[in-house]
């Protein structure tokens, strides 16, 4: 499989997935499909909003102001720096972005090995069952295996029993922890 290369990213991005399992597509049809692909800039007031509608989900305060900003220079760093993070867009045949899933490599010292923590998992209510979630994570699991990692971490709320589902169907092990947050000095 080819990898898509971005010019602001030293490590080949996944190909797109589309919902076809794979299979080829002489006739050029794909489009009408929908599909997973890396996150464009162009993309990132998008996903601002896909990200808020994320955080009223899980019942969170909204994502401060110039969100689309931030993440532009968090995925797309000037100079061709590398990028801190990844992000993936699901999008529907007419080019809606309908979903997200943001990634970056972490470290654990148990294992001494880093592993590419997925932050955030997101599917539009009604866009569900498109296959997306899997594609979704599918596209994180092959940035992973392209930065030479062996597994992918995230969390989920306990009551969200639907993604626990999901994960489960997908071969996740689920750990039982508390995620805490620490304010630091103005950046609270």
């Amino acid at each position: 499989m080819m990898a898509v290369m971005n010019e602001h990213d030293p490590v080949p991005s996944p190909p797109p997935v589309d919902g076809s399992a794979g299979s080829a597509d002489p006739a050029g049809t794909a489009s009408a499909r929908p599909l997973v692909r890396p996150a464009r800039l162009e993309d990132l007031p998008a996903v601002a909003v896909l990200a808020a509608e994320h955080a009223a989900y899980e019942k969170a305060a909204p994502p401060a102001r110039g969100l689309a900003e931030r993440l532009g220079a968090v995925l797309f760093p000037p100079g061709g720096a590398a990028p801190r993070a990844y992000c993936v867009v699901a999008e529907l045949p007419g080019g809606e972005l309908v979903g997200y899933a943001t990634c970056s490599p972490e470290f654990s010292t148990w294992d001494a090995s880093e592993y590419l923590h997925m932050d955030c998992l997101f599917l539009r209510d009604g866009h569900r069952g498109l296959r997306l979630g899997p594609m979704l994570v599918e596209a994180v699991v092959d940035r992973a295996r392209a930065l030479g990692m062996a597994h992918v971490q995230w969390q989920t709320p306990v009551w969200n029993d639907g993604a626990i589902r999901f994960y489960d169907r997908l071969g996740a092990t689920a750990k039982e922890k508390l995620r805490y947050t620490l304010p630091v000095g103005d950046q609270a």
